[in-house]
């Protein structure tokens, strides 16, 4: 899927879908080089890509990346991975989020633009808001609180997006935009306050599962391998996009319940608190751009994705 003599920079390499982006990357015989400042990566989740010899790490924050860092190296690939995506982390580090959203991103887009390179950049689900066009097309403008509790992840996406064309306009840089959509699996941190590891965790303690409103509003999952396959495939064209990576299938949250139970055999415990601020009441993408432009579309059913997640929550338990 990738040329064999591909040089890749993955920023955010030590994350949970960073981690994986790296080890699919090596497997299909890249050069990669690895950045992380463990604001929520974990060197655990590095643990096979370190013992490939065409693997090479650095701990780096990309707000403090200077002219002259990683000059001795050369770059096709630019991966932009580099952001806390839990809302419990970003929500506690809301600073740091918004730079590296802005002033990090600007750097690794200098970085591309002097290395030629293909430029990827990680957005979010979350430029769509609590959005009032269903599902969700890149065409949507999205329904967002700019002062909002969530507005440091959203809004540093949204400008990240914004230097991203203004890179592509005005420098003619290969710049490429994922909207990703929830994704799950082996390595999502089981603290990291996201939906699929907070109800596995709790399948698996016997811990309660706090439902945050009615339990109504839907999300749509996607499996993290599927998610890297559409990422390389993305990487290889030199479309801008922005193109919507996820899967269709929309449940409530409660349903997700349901399928944990039947999936695990394990009862989960809930309890009803109130709604989040600015949480989204539906979610679900629009992936007939990711078809055309890839054709692709995710292949690994959410029962078989959540016993997977789940078989290794309990070995990382």
């Amino acid at each position: 899927m990738v040329a064999v003599s591909m040089r890749v920079l993955v920023a955010g390499a030590a994350g949970f879908l960073g981690s994986n982006l790296c080890d699919e990357l090596l497997r299909n015989g890249a050069t990669v080089l690895g950045v992380d400042d463990f604001s929520s990566g974990a060197t655990e989740n590095l643990s096979s890509a370190l013992k490939h010899s065409n693997f090479d790490f650095q701990e780096l924050d990309i707000v403090a990346i200077h002219e002259d860092s990683l000059s001795d190296r050369t770059f096709d690939v630019i991966f932009n991975l580099a952001s806390i995506a839990s809302p419990a982390l970003y929500m506690k580090n809301e600073l740091h989020t918004l730079k590296s959203g802005s002033i990090g991103t600007l750097n690794l887009l200098q970085l591309a633009k002097r290395n030629g390179a293909r430029f990827v950049m990680a957005s979010t689900s979350e430029i769509y808001g609590d959005p009032q066009v269903h599902p969700q097309h890149e065409e949507y403008f999205g329904h967002v609180n700019p002062i909002g509790d969530r507005a440091c992840y959203d809004e540093s996406k949204r400008f990240s997006e914004a230097l991203c064309r203004t890179f592509r306009q005005t420098y003619n840089v290969n710049v490429g935009i994922m909207r990703i959509f929830n994704t799950y699996g082996p390595r999502m941190h089981p603290g990291d306050g996201r939906v699929v590891s907070n109800i596995l965790s709790a399948a698996l303690s016997g811990t309660t599962f706090r439902v945050n409103g009615t339990g109504e509003q839907t999300r749509s999952f996607c499996y993290v391998d599927d998610l890297i396959n559409a990422m390389i495939r993305f990487a290889t064209v030199t479309a801008f996009g922005p193109v919507n990576l996820g899967n269709p299938n929309e449940i409530s949250i409660l349903e997700l319940v349901h399928i944990v139970e039947n999936v695990t055999g394990k009862r989960v415990n809930i309890e009803f608190a109130p709604g989040l601020s600015d949480d989204p009441t539906r979610r679900r993408p629009d992936i007939s751009r990711a078809f055309n432009l890839l054709n692709w579309e995710p292949e690994i059913s959410l029962e078989d994705g959540l016993l997977r997640t789940f078989n290794w929550l309990s070995t990382f338990n």
